[in-house]
């Protein structure tokens, strides 16, 4: 008797018509989904991208972005003089993803294998940021939080909206956080002591907002 051919591995699609299979077949790819992750803050250019992602392959990139710009997530553009450089952007819709990239994120954190000390980039410190929030820690209270990440800098609100960030000038800031977004996260995440990590401007702000951030409890096995 001949066995029927299950799968297909050449097949990108699922060729379903639920919505999730079809976000899969948009970002199922293995890294899409982080490529869309490390352009939530704006244009990036091709080593910022592999900057951020760096057990990703100059090939394997290439062919993410690719698959994204044709499925409309992700859209390309020439800087103009004196850069001259090309960068990739999320479209509007692309950046619709994010409450998909929150969810995601703080699901899995429940997972007993999930380690907070691995590597991450500073797009993934920031959205993680919006999503652990503990809004009952933040009550009343607004401020300005500046970071100072690999060499970039970014700007974020924190109060009753929540958290949110962009890149941006950080002479508005009431604390400013200098470090990798590893040290950064073994603070908030870790338990490791604040003077770890360079900290400019108001001590009673900074040590209120690592304070922000507890990790979910593990789910039970």
């Amino acid at each position: 008797m001949k066995l029927e051919k299950v799968t297909d591995s050449t097949k990108r699609s699922y060729d379903d018509a639920c919505g999730a299979a079809h976000g899969l077949d948009l970002v199922g790819d293995r890294w899409a989904l982080l490529v869309v992750r490390e352009l939530m803050f704006g244009p990036r250019r091709f080593s910022d991208l592999r900057g951020g992602l760096p057990g990703i392959s100059a090939n394997v990139l290439t062919q993410r972005l690719e698959g994204l710009e044709a499925s409309g997530v992700v859209t390309k553009r020439k800087l103009p003089p004196p850069i001259n450089a090309q960068v990739y952007e999320l479209t509007d819709w692309g950046y619709e993803a994010k409450p998909i990239l929150e969810i995601l994120g703080r699901w899995a954190a429940r997972s007993p294998g999930h380690d907070p000390s691995k590597p991450l980039s500073a797009a993934s410190l920031l959205l993680s940021f919006g999503t652990m929030i503990d809004m009952k820690r933040v009550g009343v209270i607004a401020a300005t939080i500046g970071f100072r990440l690999n060499g970039e800098d970014y700007i974020a609100s924190v109060g009753l909206g929540g958290f949110a960030a962009r890149r941006g000038d950080l002479a508005a800031a009431d604390v400013v956080f200098t470090a990798s977004p590893a040290m950064i996260a073994a603070v908030v995440y870790g338990g490791a002591p604040i003077d770890i990590i360079q900290v400019e401007g108001s001590a009673q702000v900074a040590e209120w907002f690592v304070g922000l951030f507890p990790l979910p409890e593990k789910a039970a096995p």
